[in-house]
């Protein structure tokens, strides 16, 4: 491992550097590599943690006798796992990289969606669904890929998360209509199988593409060479390293609760409307098909704008463009709402498609933001942290909201309230300032 010194630069190491990997030599940076890999693997663990569920949900709970809430249950459970298992790795993820993690994650993710095919019992899904999936999931996806973004990465760091978390919203346009597909067609057993398959071809190859940080090889983030660093370029990166927080650092530091409480607001719109898109449109009369493609026309303008998300972030303050995405999600879940109620089918369309705009934001924003408030050295410890703060209370969202279900008959008043928690993130993170100076 090579010693770095508090510019970020390397001083020494203390034994023979790997050889830098296909595609370094001929110019490509390798830090382009694994934002490949990134969005590979982000299409896989957020898309069978949360895109595909809500195919199932009618089929297995009709099967089963289940209510609603205890379907759901699944996935609350799993942003707590998501979130333990999370911090679990973080720092481990900061020393050794996320290769190991993600053979690891993605051989139980696959074992958990073969095991689903199987499942007799509430407490078998809750194990499968809740925690052996997200337990992979929380391997293989967004931790162990913006961490080691956050480190490859810097001056172009917005871009490069953007870029990878096009996976995320790819999966959102592909998986729930895929799903629906596979359940409609196969029956949901054989549909288990068919995604178990689908993810071990993609995810367990990209493990072998990770690797931990740009000075282990020699270069230094964002692909700048020793010669434009002696021309004094690459002050963002040495600033960065130089700025970083430990642990406990960060969480002496107000900020760092303020962060957790906003992006916690947040993230509760995705996990309800991921997981209650489809019945709240089939109580209200929509087909099966028509329910499923909202989740993906949301996905479209998330996974279009995220490119022009990762721009801006570079440019301007990414606390301010995430407060604007909180917004427009939050009027976005007010419109669904109103008009999935009157069938108001134009406006149902321009709802989703609002939303997805928030959505495409929040990922590179969240991810970007943590780097640049408390620098990349020790980011996967300090975001190993946060989750189960952030994944607590999103947590709570999809079973209180399907309870509420259970308990009136309809999602009305309960999306109203998900949409004030966005709102409220947006005021938020509005009001945070920026801690480390910006390139």
């Amino acid at each position: 491992m090579p010693d770095i010194s508090r510019n970020g630069v390397i001083e020494k190491a203390a034994g023979p550097l790997t050889p830098p990997e296909p595609g370094a030599s001929a110019g490509l940076y390798y830090g382009y590599w694994i934002i490949l890999a990134g969005f590979v693997t982000q299409f896989i663990s957020v898309g069978m943690a949360n895109y595909v569920v809500g195919a199932f949900m009618i089929p297995m709970t009709e099967e089963f006798g289940w209510s609603r809430a205890e379907f759901s249950a699944s996935r609350s459970v799993g942003q707590m796992v998501m979130a333990f298992t999370g911090f679990l790795i973080g720092a481990q993820i900061d020393k050794h990289g996320g290769r190991r993690f993600i053979l690891i994650g993605g051989s139980l993710l696959v074992a958990a969606l073969f095991g689903l095919s199987k499942v007799q019992t509430l407490t078998h899904w809750l194990v499968l669904n809740g925690l052996v999936l997200t337990a992979g999931a929380a391997m293989v996806g967004n931790l162990v890929v913006n961490v080691t973004l956050g480190k490859w990465f810097v001056e172009r760091r917005g871009r490069a998360v953007a870029l990878a978390g096009m996976g995320i919203s790819l999966s959102g346009i592909v998986l729930p209509i895929l799903a629906t597909y596979f359940v409609d067609s196969f029956g949901w057993r054989t549909s288990w199988q068919l995604l178990a398959l689908l993810a071990g071809v993609m995810t367990l190859p990209m493990a072998f593409v990770v690797r931990r940080a740009p000075e282990d090889f020699g270069w230094h983030p964002d692909g700048i060479s020793p010669d434009q660093i002696s021309a004094g370029q690459g002050e963002a990166a040495s600033a960065d390293f130089a700025n970083s927080m430990t642990r406990a650092q960060a969480m002496r530091t107000s900020t760092f609760y303020t962060l957790v409480l906003a992006f916690g607001l947040f993230q509760i719109s995705i996990t309800v409307m991921l997981l209650q898109t489809i019945p709240l449109m089939t109580d209200a009369g929509y087909s099966r098909f028509i329910a499923s493609s909202m989740i993906s026309l949301a996905s479209i303008p998330a996974f279009l704008s995220k490119p022009v998300w990762g721009i801006l972030i570079d440019r301007y303050s990414p606390k301010k463009l995430a407060a604007i995405g909180a917004a427009l999600t939050g009027g976005a879940v007010l419109v669904i709402v109103y008009s999935v109620a009157t069938r108001f089918d134009a406006l149902v369309y321009s709802g989703f498609i609002m939303m997805g705009f928030g959505w495409g934001g929040l990922l590179p924003l969240q991810e970007v933001i943590w780097a640049t408030t408390f620098g990349r050295r020790y980011l996967g410890s300090v975001r190993s942290t946060a989750l189960p703060f952030v994944l607590g209370m999103a947590a709570l969202g999809p079973v209180l909201v399907a309870y509420y279900y259970d308990q009136v008959g309809n999602y009305d008043l309960a999306l109203v309230a998900i949409a004030v928690c966005n709102l409220g993130s947006a005021l938020m993170l509005y009001r945070i300032k920026d801690r480390l100076p910006r390139s």
